[in-house]
């Protein structure tokens, strides 16, 4: 197997093997707390044993130009755009040069499409939650707040690619391109990605300057 490090983050229950996975989901560090941790059943499916704690917008525990390639899939639209541009500059800093950044997430542009070609009343209440950019009720107890805290659901900065594309370019990266499902030339990318999460989103490729 290649010594060449391959990092996902936000890898959710996803964790191919050979890959360094990491997830910031409070239901991890939980699950990861002694006896109680163990305990945990609010899931029927627990985080595998080799995903890791990790906060790509504080930064990963990885090597400084060290990685070969980094994914991530329906992570970046979770973010706000200011943690959004230090997981762009966190990220670039783990790639060496020469490096590949692999990214899919929700395509702005094809929701506000389709939101235009949608005739019925509820086209709007469509939208708002096809994009999960409206809250349909608040928290209103300690329950419902920390069970929300644990989802971590709320997209809170949509895309297009013209627009991810500047901030890709303002990042450092380079060749960035829209991709489509398994177009990559390193091999090593079949083993994280998912078509069923690829389907009508935005994808695109950079890498980091040779």
């Amino acid at each position: 197997m290649s010594e060449d490090i391959y990092v996902q983050y936000g890898c959710g229950l996803s964790a191919p093997e050979g890959w360094w996975n990491f997830d910031s989901s409070p239901t991890l560090r939980f699950e990861r707390l002694p006896i109680v941790g163990r305990l945990y059943t609010r899931n029927s499916l627990r985080f595998p044993d080799s995903v890791r704690y990790g906060d790509v917008v504080k930064g990963l525990p990885i090597p400084a130009s060290s990685c070969a390639g980094v994914y991530c899939s329906h992570v970046l639209e979770h973010l706000s755009l200011e943690d959004f541009r230090k997981s762009l500059n966190n990220t670039f800093h783990m790639l060496k040069a020469g490096g590949v950044f692999r990214l899919v997430l929700p395509d702005l542009e094809r929701e506000i499409e389709k939101y235009r070609g949608n005739k019925v009343a509820t086209a709007a209440m469509d939208f708002m939650k096809e994009t999960c950019l409206g809250r349909e009720r608040r928290p209103r107890n300690l329950k419902s707040w920390i069970v929300s805290w644990l989802g971590a659901s709320q997209h809170l900065w949509m895309w297009d690619y013209r627009a991810i594309e500047v901030e890709l370019k303002n990042a450092g990266f380079v060749y960035i391109r829209r991709a489509n499902f398994d177009d990559c030339q390193d091999e090593r990318f079949k083993e994280a990605e998912d078509k069923n999460r690829w389907d009508n989103c935005l994808e695109v490729e950079c890498k980091k300057p040779v």
